[in-house]
């Protein structure tokens, strides 16, 4: 359970306790005392809820078994009880006072280009890769495609790791393979992935069941090779795997709001036609990208964007470095790990100097790479504390 968030007292798993010093020096009279579930808090749903009766499996095309390109779960099931982390819950034990702030004024972790631990070694490269690389990985694909791959890999922790971890923003480019079937959906970074994005979907949703307080933000993006039928058949999928889990849009919500009515995604769909006729989808979140590899050149980046003032919703800033052609000839053995891994420290020091809030200079979401290799998400959530009374 994760302890720093509420100064007074350690909270049960949910949420449920009350504050053991609700006026003590240390507290300083932040928590309100005894606290009851807010209205209308539903107990955990044991299996995934469907809009329909009708399995995704039994549609023309699609196989939960896999694909040509060999899908799978992007997280094989374990065996045995573990540890729960610590982060797991960490929404619901934040400090009731924060309950009632939009999630826009929160500090949020998130993870970049999700879902790239699980590329595939044998994936053509992305058709909408420069003309020059796709002719590299087909005339030498033992060269090029393991090349590729080094830079493309943005996460070691599988999806379901992530959420454990603490991740409650999911950066999804999804894509549909030319050489697979005609409704398999992957992922793309460079390469396709051998996770399916309904597989994949599930399984953040069976997350959602056994964690019924937390709330995740996906953003459904890039969206390679969709026709407007796959784009149909993605909403579809969405809507029949999450259900009621889903907050339509308007108003950001705060996370009373979302306990009473049980909803726990938000879904930002960056597809206009897709937003005019589906309203569990959300806009687009704006993404501060500084497309650099140096470290001191991303956060001048990250400070300039602050100075032009933080969009009135959710958005998302990203604290992952971007090679260039110069880089990687300069670095021949290296790879996008080896050069985020000795700059952590650096960035995740400008991580703890931000502050969430309505603030023009605040931050909302922080997206990072190797999401789990420091501190950064405890970091990013310890933010929050900035919100709560001195």
């Amino acid at each position: 359970m994760l302890q720093l968030v509420c100064p007074c007292g350690v909270w049960e798993p949910l949420g449920h306790g009350s504050c053991p010093e609700p006026n003590s020096p240390r507290g300083r009279g932040c928590c309100p005392g005894p606290s009851a579930p807010p209205p209308g808090l539903k107990t955990p749903r044991l299996t995934p809820r469907r809009l329909t009766s009708e399995p995704l499996d039994t549609v023309p095309g699609v196989s939960r078994a896999g694909s040509s390109m060999g899908g799978q779960l992007s997280a094989p099931g374990g065996g045995g009880s573990l540890p729960r982390p610590v982060n797991a819950d960490w929404m619901s034990a934040l400090c009731p006072r924060l309950w009632d702030v939009p999630l826009h004024h929160l500090s949020i972790p998130g993870s970049h280009d999700t879902m790239t631990y699980c590329l595939n070694k044998r994936s053509p490269i992305s058709h909408s890769q420069s003309w020059l690389l796709q002719l590299l990985g087909k005339l030498l694909p033992c060269v090029t495609r393991p090349m590729v791959l080094k830079w493309s890999v943005t996460q070691a922790l599988d999806v379901t790791k992530q959420l454990d971890a603490g991740v409650r923003y999911l950066d999804l480019r999804v894509a549909h393979v030319p050489e697979g079937s005609r409704r398999n959906l992957h992922f793309v970074h460079f390469v396709y992935t051998t996770a399916l994005v309904e597989d994949t979907l599930t399984e953040i949703s069976e997350w959602l069941e056994r964690h019924p307080r937390e709330v995740v933000i996906l953003a459904c993006r890039d969206f390679e090779g969709l026709t407007e039928e796959l784009h149909e058949y993605l909403v579809a999928c969405v809507r029949n795997i999450f259900g009621d889990m889903l907050c339509p849009r308007g108003e950001v919500p705060t996370l009373r709001q979302l306990w009473a009515r049980g909803q726990q995604v938000l879904l930002s769909y960056e597809d206009e036609r897709m937003l005019s006729r589906h309203r569990e989808l959300w806009p687009g979140l704006p993404y501060w990208w500084a497309d650099q590899a140096k470290p001191t050149e991303l956060v001048r980046y990250l400070e300039h964007m602050k100075s032009c003032g933080r969009p009135g919703g959710l958005f998302v800033a990203g604290i992952n470095l971007t090679e260039n052609l110069e880089y990687v000839l300069v670095h021949p053995a290296g790879s996008l790990r080896k050069m985020t891994l000795p700059h952590l420290a650096y960035l995740t020091a400008w991580v703890r100097e931000q502050s969430p809030g309505p603030g023009a200079r605040c931050t909302n979401v922080i997206a990072g790479d190797f999401v789990g290799a420091d501190s950064f998400i405890s970091d990013v959530i310890r933010l929050n504390e900035k919100l709560l009374p001195c």
